[in-house]
């Protein structure tokens, strides 16, 4: 987790950045480094190495990354920042048919002069390059750590299946420690993904009711207006449960349910989030209509707009692959036997939103015509906020109750903002890997989703399709365990709940 640290005390190092002329880089990695260089929170002697393709001269690639930042900061940066930045920048070409590559780029950081010996290598490239990567680095000895630390980050997807990270992991690991590779959920790094955790464990306000005794259900949403635009292959073979829920949304859900760590140290947080996967109970693939649900979008108006329907946009009517994926999940560990956990991803529904909402168990005094049961509501994005609500009686002569709302921003006006990659770039020069997935938590994951996509991908009925710009389907309630929960929709204050 991003702390406040010292510069200086971040050994002198230098990033090697493969696939730097990528969207990653022009759209985050270089704007991120450039903020944290102006925040300074960069070390002094730290240095960058972008490694592309083609040839290109030093100062060609120079003007290329002042043209990414003109795009990012549009109302202009700090001069001298600039060019304390741009001071660190270098390029090396790495031509694919250039069988010594790797031989020159070993010798191009060995002038310790320019490049500081601690090594990070964060690579933005296909994942089928991941394996072929590592092993080309290491056959050049630029993995060795007999000196100096070495570290590798590796882009989301770390594998498709259970099969394939494992056989990913069992190449990298002949060239690397567990502790050397940093698998990076760029979900990690938000600020208000981070504050899970925090809000959690350092308000005795909350910690107590945080269990089967007091808590009905969780629910874990991520929703977007957006459709799958120009990346209609890529999501046919993925998919929202593998694109969304298998990553993300269940790295939420082990914040939210993990025990409290014996200290904020990497390995004691990223040992009780394995904990919590881990005892996440197997989907019932024999029942799994009851715990599974997925759908996809058709035609319909999204903020006065007509908007075509995934299989109109990917041309293939045949297609059952879910842009709606739902699920019903369970921990089974004593803090939450029996409380249903009901985690879904859509896109291309009526609102953009990433939330937590905690519906609790009824109350003990239960008025005429019923009480509304409490709510806690952690927004993430768009708007980081918590909210409550709570029942409080009405004024009057008469004995009746209604929902208050208690609504708070956890930004506020003058707050640093910060963009995910910054957080998960400082941690890696620190060598915080706590943002970052540790194989046991990968490997979980995956073997959650897999018995679903596979039993998805055999049955090819028809799937469930929802008006673009809908609310849930009414058919996705079919995984509720009880008549009286439902989807919960908005977190601004007089908003709908049903």
């Amino acid at each position: 987790m991003t702390k406040t640290t010292d510069p200086k005390k971040i050994d002198p190092c230098t990033l090697v950045l493969f696939g730097a002329s990528g969207n990653l880089s022009r759209v985050k990695l270089m704007p991120s480094l450039f903020r944290l260089d102006a925040a300074g929170r960069l070390p002094e002697q730290m240095a960058i190495l972008s490694v592309g393709r083609g040839e290109v001269t030093r100062e060609a690639w120079l003007a290329d990354i002042k043209g990414m930042l003109d795009a990012k900061f549009k109302k202009g940066y700090d001069q001298t920042v600039f060019e304390r930045f741009i001071a660190r920048n270098h390029y090396h070409a790495n031509a694919p048919t250039d069988a010594d590559a790797f031989t020159k780029m070993k010798a191009n950081l060995a002038d310790e002069k320019v490049f500081p010996q601690n090594l990070a290598y964060f690579l933005s490239v296909r994942p089928v390059d991941f394996a072929p990567v590592v092993e080309q680095l290491s056959g050049v000895g630029l993995l060795d750590e007999t000196n100096h630390w070495r570290r590798v980050v590796i882009e989301k997807p770390f594998g498709t299946d259970l099969a394939s990270a494992q056989a990913l992991q069992a190449s990298i690991t002949k060239h690397l420690k567990e502790s050397q590779i940093y698998r990076i959920d760029h979900y990690l790094g938000k600020s208000a993904l981070q504050n899970i955790m925090l809000q959690r464990f350092t308000n005795t306000l909350l910690e107590p009711i945080w269990n089967k005794d007091f808590i009905d259900h969780v629910q874990i949403t991520n929703t977007e207006m957006l459709g799958v635009g120009e990346r209609t292959q890529f999501y046919d073979s993925t998919g929202a449960l593998r694109d969304m829920i298998q990553s993300h949304i269940l790295q939420t859900m082990a914040l939210t349910a993990m025990e409290l760590p014996k200290d904020l140290s990497p390995d004691s947080i990223r040992a009780e989030k394995i904990k919590v996967l881990e005892a996440i109970r197997p989907i019932p693939v024999a029942d799994l209509k009851h715990n599974a649900f997925r759908a996809q979008y058709a035609t319909g108006e999204v903020q006065g707009e007509k908007v075509p329907g995934y299989l109109e946009e990917l041309g293939d009517k045949t297609s059952v692959v879910e842009t709606y994926a739902a699920l019903k999940l369970f921990v089974d560990n004593p803090r939450w036997q029996g409380v249903p956990f009901y985690i879904r991803t859509a896109k291309r529904l009526h609102d953009a939103d990433t939330r937590i909402s905690i519906r609790f168990k009824k109350s003990a005094l239960q008025l005429a015509g019923g009480t509304e049961q409490n709510w806690l509501m952690l927004g993430i994005q768009p708007r980081e906020c918590i909210k409550m609500e709570i029942q409080s009686k009405i004024p009057g002569l008469d004995i009746k109750t209604r929902t208050i709302q208690m609504d708070a921003a956890n930004r506020q006006d003058g707050d640093e903002s910060i963009d995910a990659y910054e957080a998960l770039l400082l941690n890696l020069m620190e060598g915080d890997n706590s943002l970052y997935l540790h194989i046991s938590e990968v490997e979980a994951q995956w073997r959650l989703v897999d018995p679903v996509v596979k039993a998805w991908a055999v049955d090819k009925a028809p799937v469930c399709q929802y008006p673009a710009g809908s609310a849930d389907p009414e058919t996705s309630k079919v995984i509720f365990e009880h008549e009286d929960q439902f989807w919960r929709y908005s977190i601004e204050l007089g908003g709908d709940k049903h």
